[in-house]
């Protein structure tokens, strides 16, 4: 295994003292879901949604498997965050189909979003309910009763240190203590599928390296991850990546695939920002031949 260049994200965390480490004591209280890496988990086929004259994703199409991180990349506005809103049952799409865990979006989502997790990036909290008033009524949602739903919301305070801000307004917490909460929120009933939408957009880097430290652990227990973000060093932390850019995805594969797909003489060793402005540029291109 070969090491990697340090970033300026590195020398700044060491120079706190370190970040977090590699475990998560979230991923070491979960079960493990059996089957990794066998089967589709999240499936979109042709999933196109118009508003009015505007189509804001057009035929997109991809599945993920059982333990797997996939991303969605791309600016904002070009249609990542309506594509995950769809696959996660707030958006009906205008045509094509969306699956999660075996469930059809349009017949059985009640079902489907029971089996999944979803965390936004704006307005996944009550502001007025105190974070255990928040953890409560989530594993309510989320249908758990009695001594479990009492034993999930102890340890989701215990995971995530919350216990010193259990009694303080969701509106009144810090960014990074909101984010984790709304993590704390969208595992509570251990889903088998989870959603984030930009989950560390304005948090510092190490609560940042926190989050993906849960993620990776809950992949090696089996739980698959759809992931939009528009920071390109977290490209590189999935397993695959669509390009989503103008409704449409522009290009499919892993972050080495992406990258080797722009590579060249000029660019032997390109960045998957590097690869990501080249595809882009690629497809307008394409467009306006």
């Amino acid at each position: 295994m070969a090491a990697t260049r340090p970033r300026f994200e590195d020398a700044f965390i060491d120079m706190l003292g370190g970040g977090p480490g590699g475990r998560s004591k979230l991923a070491e209280a979960s079960r493990t879901i059996n089957g990794a890496g066998a089967g589709a988990v999240i499936e979109a086929a042709g999933l196109t949604k118009q508003f009015g004259d505007f189509t804001a994703a057009s035929g997109i199409t991809f599945s993920v498997s059982r333990g797997e991180i996939f991303g969605l990349l791309g600016p904002n506005g070009t249609g990542k965050s309506t594509t995950f809103k769809m696959l996660c049952g707030l958006l009906r799409p205008t045509t094509g189909t969306g699956r999660v865990a075996g469930f059809d979006l349009r017949r059985d989502g009640a079902k489907a979003r029971n089996r999944l997790g979803y965390m936004a990036q704006k307005f996944s909290l009550y502001g007025d309910l105190t974070a255990l008033q928040n953890l409560a009524f989530f594993a309510g949602v989320y249908g758990l009763e009695g001594a479990d739903r009492r034993k999930r919301v102890a340890l989701m305070i215990e995971v995530f240190d919350l216990a010193d801000y259990a009694s303080m307004p969701a509106s009144q917490l810090p960014l990074g203590l909101k984010q984790r909460l709304a993590l704390a929120c969208a595992v509570m009933h251990e889903p088998d599928a989870l959603f984030l939408d930009e989950p560390t957009s304005g948090v510092d880097p190490i609560t940042r390296r926190e989050f993906w430290a849960h993620i990776n652990g809950l992949v090696g227990k089996g739980v698959t991850v759809l992931v939009t973000t528009h920071f390109m060093d977290e490209a590189e932390y999935c397993d695959r990546i669509s390009l989503i850019y103008r409704g449409k995805s522009i290009a499919l594969g892993s972050p080495d695939e992406l990258k080797a797909r722009v590579a060249g003489p000029a660019n032997p060793d390109p960045t998957i920002e590097d690869a990501f402005i080249a595809l882009v540029e690629r497809s307008e291109r394409e467009a306006a031949a």
